[in-house]
C-alpha cells in the first residue's frame, strides 16, 4: 500500500536537480517510483550498476540521452559520480535526483555536494498529516513511523532487523566504527536518554566507551540523519537557562526496540517520552518540508522551568495526559515573561480543543493539522 508523501520531488526536479537524503526505509525509493514514473534510474544497491559505473562513470550520459530525469540510488556508494553528474548538468542540463541515508561519506569524500546545483532535501518516516484518518498514535509510539514497520505484520521481527541491518550497512561499510560491540551497547544508552539532555560522562560510563568516542558517536548518529540535536533557547531576557542540548532518536520505534522496552502504556513515564518525541518528529518534518534549515530549541532555567520545544516565535510544551493541569503550564507562562510568542501551545491527548491564560491547549491531532496547515510556525 503507498501513502502519498508531502515532499513533492517532481516539482523540484522542473526546476534544479536534487539530493534527497533520508535514514533507510523512510520511503526513498517508493517516492519515486510514484511521482515520477518515467525517470531513468540507477541503483548502486546492484552489483552490476555498481561494477558498471564505477568502470565507467560516462556510461549515465551514454544511455540518457533525452529530458528524462536520472536518478541515481545510494549516491554515496560511488562518489566519484559527481564529477560525471556535474559534467552533464553544466553541459547538456540534465536534472538529476541523488538520494541516500546522508551526506556523510559524500563529504567526508571531498565532494561539494555539486556546489550549490543541486537542492538538498530530507525525507523522513511517515508523518501523522501523510497518514490522515490512519494514523494511530499508540501504533505509531510502539512501532514507529517507518513505511515498511507501520504495514508489517511482525514489527518486532522487522525492527530487530532493521537495527541490525543498519549497524551492518551504515556503520560498517562506511567504516564509521572500529568497535561495534561497543558503538551496540551505545545505542542501547542512547535510546534509554532519548529526549534528555546529554550527559556524555555517564553514557560513557554505562557505554564503557571514552567519552570522546561518545561524542563521535553521536556525530555519527546526526550525520547519517538518526539523531537530531535540540540546542537551548538563548531568547530568554531574565533567567538563566542550561547549557546542555538534547538529542532526539529520529523514530519511536527504533528507540523502544534498542531500550528493550515492552510495549509502551498510556500514563507511563516511558508513553510521556515516546509522545514527546513523537512530537519532535512532526517538528522537525514540517520544518524540513517548507524551508532548507528549521531551528528547533528546548528551554530549560536553571530553577527547573521548562518548555519543551520553541520554534520562532511558538513555544510548545507537551504533555501525554488526557487533562492537563494548572501546573503543567507552568513553563509556558514562565517563558511569556522571557519574550514576545505568538503561540504558547500544549500539546495533548485531551479530546477538545480550549484555551487558559493565552495557552492554547490543543489535542495531538489538531496540533499536528494547524502545524502542517502553516498556523503554528
Amino acid at each position: 500500500m503507498y501513502i502519498p508523501r508531502k515532499m513533492d520531488v517532481k516539482t523540484v526536479l522542473e526546476r534544479k536537480s536534487c539530493f534527497l537524503f533520508g535514514p533507510r526505509q523512510c520511503g526513498k525509493s517508493s517516492l519515486i517510483a510514484h511521482t515520477c514514473p518515467d525517470a531513468q534510474v540507477f541503483d548502486l544497491l546492484s552489483s552490476a550498476t555498481f561494477l558498471r559505473l564505477s568502470r565507467n562513470p560516462g556510461y549515465i550520459g551514454e544511455v540518457c540521452t533525452d529530458s528524462r530525469p536520472v536518478v541515481i540510488d545510494e549516491i554515496q556508494k560511488l562518489p566519484m559520480l559527481l564529477d560525471e553528474v556535474h559534467r552533464l548538468i553544466e553541459q547538456r542540463g540534465m536534472k538529476f535526483l541523488l538520494t541516500g541515508s546522508s551526506a556523510r561519506k559524500l563529504r567526508s569524500s571531498g565532494v561539494n555536494l555539486l556546489g550549490g546545483r543541486a537542492r538538498i532535501k530530507k525525507l523522513h518516516p511517515f508523518s501523522a498529516s501523510e497518514l490522515g484518518d490512519g494514523f494511530d498514535l499508540d501504533k505509531a509510539l510502539n512501532r514507529g513511523l517507518l513505511p515498511s514497520i507501520w504495514f508489517s505484520e511482525e514489527p518486532d521481527e522487522d525492527l530487530a532487523d532493521y537495527v541490525e541491518e543498519y549497524l551492518q550497512q551504515e556503520i560498517i561499510a562506511e567504516s564509521a566504527v572500529r568497535n561495534l560491540p561497543a558503538y551496540s551497547r551505545f545505542l542501547e544508552v542512547a535510546a534509554i536518554c532519548n529526549g534528555e539532555q546529554i550527559d556524555y560522562a555517564k553514557i560513557s560510563r554505562d557505554a564503557q566507551v571514552a567519552r570522546s568516542t561518545i561524542q563521535e558517536y553521536f556525530r555519527i548518529l546526526k550525520e547519517t540523519l538518526l539523531a537530531y540535536e535540540v540546542g537551548v533557547w538563548h531568547g530568554g531576557k531574565k533567567r538563566k537557562t542550561v547549557e546542555t542540548s538534547k538529542f532526539y532518536l529520529f523514530d519511536s520505534g527504533v528507540v523502544r526496540y534498542l531500550s528493550g522496552r515492552k510495549e509502551l502504556a498510556p500514563g507511563t513515564q516511558e508513553y510521556g517520552r515516546a509522545f514527546e518525541s513523537w512530537v519532535h518528529h512532526e517538528l522537525r518534518t514540517y520544518l524540513d518540508l517548507t524551508r532548507r534549515d528549521g531551528e528547533i530549541a528546548y528551554w530549560r532555567t536553571k530553577t527547573g522551568l521548562e518548555v519543551d520545544f520553541v520554534v520562532d516565535d511558538c513555544a510548545i510544551e507537551v504533555k501525554s495526559t488526557e487533562q492537563v493541569g494548572v501546573g503543567d503550564l507552568k513553563g509556558l507562562k514562565a517563558i511569556a515573561e522571557e519574550g514576545s510568542f505568538r503561540h504558547r501551545v500544549v500539546v495533548s491527548r485531551e479530546p477538545r480543543a480550549r484555551e487558559v491564560d493565552g495557552i492554547e491547549i490543543l489535542p495531538y491531532r489538531e496540533f499536528v493539522a494547524r502545524l502542517y496547515g502553516g498556523e503554528l510556525v
